[in-house]
């Protein structure tokens, strides 16, 4: 840490006093007020139907139900908390210098306007204090799922970290890719799970097993997945949004899917691993519903390399525990092809830009896709020029979609698949 010299002279604090009287006073535009009113009606879409099958659709055992509306409850106050939390943090990142231009409204008013950064640091806090909590309402000393509850916590922290180093040091791609796998390790290590995987049916013939014990290889499989849905998210970036919406989008489809599993499965350790996933996610969706109300269009903050790490994080470690990682590749199914088409700029077989954005035109306020092998960039291509906030709605709607499909698959494939 550094320290300013304070003058201690009286000739020296004139001189000041003067160069300053000298000097035009600026300051700061004030943060524009969040859109939590508006986030909140659109999110009702999600919460009714939600609660629906936790208190009435579904015959839930009572102490599970309650472990549930319980986090649920917890993680209501954590998004007023992380509300509070972004504008006393903008001010503090601003006096350090931790901020960004939006390259999307260069040549524009908005465009000149110093925008807080890393501000998933608040986010990322609120979420941990928030699990560390329930912690005493739903665990006792000796229960089994604790040690993997704090491992899983200790990732996400130890992600976090990493995340705002990045934002603070701007580390290469390179050295980007392998943070998640050092960020894994707490998990990996206390992960006392199960190896094996349930071989499909129509495969049982050929194999000649039901079940197989995959042992090292599916920790192998495990550290994989962690460091891809970190970086995905973190590449499936770059306008106002977009980071925090996917993962809105994909942790109210992970809330589903646990919650139905929950309701028809009558395995009390499968019912406890997706009850699990819960307790990590609905902290993680009511932290960023706050974020995105500062976030969404026009952004008073940017959510930094410390969110999108943190999040993908979260989501994995949920996946992973929850035992359904199958179904968390297609929820992100987006990323994977956002991914793949990343991949040649990513391993330099084609020159990497400092930033894949699209081109900003400054008199219509509309966006042009460009060359550059991302998601944003095909929609742009493939549906035209449109404004940034119309891009990031499409490809919302596309996540969305893709949720939906995996919901469908998994209907159509139930009881022939496996």
């Amino acid at each position: 840490m550094t320290t300013r010299k304070r003058a201690t002279s009286e000739a020296a604090s004139t001189t000041a006093a003067a160069a300053a009287a000298a000097k035009p006073l600026t300051t700061d535009p004030p943060m524009a007020p969040s859109k939590a009113g508006q986030i909140l009606k659109v999110s009702l879409i999600f919460f009714v139907p939600y609660l629906y099958l936790i208190l009435s659709h579904y015959n839930i055992e009572p102490d599970l139900k309650r472990s549930i509306l319980i986090s649920a409850a917890v993680s209501s106050a954590g998004f007023f908390l992380t509300l509070a939390m972004i504008p006393v943090a903008s001010r503090y990142v601003l006096r350090r210098n931790l901020f960004g231009y939006d390259i999307n409204k260069k040549g524009t008013p908005q465009g000149s306007v110093k925008v807080p950064e890393s501000l998933g640091i608040a986010v990322g806090i609120v979420f941990l204090v928030l699990a560390i909590l329930f912690q005493y309402f739903n665990f006792t000393s000796d229960s089994i799922w604790l040690v993997e509850y704090n491992a899983a916590l200790a990732s996400i922290c130890f992600m976090m970290l990493l995340g705002f180093v990045d934002d603070v040091l701007d580390v290469p791609w390179r050295v980007k890719l392998a943070l998640p796998s050092i960020a894994a390790l707490p998990l990996l290590m206390a992960y006392a799970g199960h190896t094996t995987i349930i071989i499909p049916k129509p495969l049982i013939p050929y194999v000649g097993l039901e079940i197989l014990d995959l042992g090292w290889i599916y920790k192998l499989y495990m550290w994989l997945l962690a460091i891809f849905c970190t970086n995905s998210i973190n590449i499936h970036a770059g306008l106002n949004g977009l980071e925090v919406g996917q993962t809105v989008v994909i942790s109210s489809a992970i809330l589903v899917h646990n919650v139905i599993q929950i309701g028809v499965s009558s395995d009390p350790e499968y019912k406890q691993a997706h009850a699990f996933s819960i307790y990590l996610v609905q902290p993680l969706l009511a932290t960023s519903l706050a974020l995105l109300s500062y976030n969404w269009y026009p952004s008073s903050v940017f959510v930094g390399d410390t969110y999108t790490y943190f999040a993908g994080m979260t989501m994995a470690v949920a996946g992973i525990l929850g035992h359904f990682s199958e179904t968390l590749l297609i929820f992100f199914l987006p990323q994977v092809l956002n991914f793949l088409l990343s991949l040649p700029q990513l391993s330099g077989y084609i020159p990497c830009p400092r930033h894949r954005l699209p081109r900003f035109d400054p008199q219509t306020g509309l966006l042009t896709g460009t060359n550059d092998g991302t998601l944003v960039n095909l929609f742009l291509r493939q549906f035209g020029r449109m404004s940034e906030k119309s891009l990031c709605i499409l490809l919302l709607v596309f996540q969305a979609v893709c949720c939906c499909f995996c919901f469908m698959l998994r209907w159509l494939l139930t009881g022939w698949y496996k």
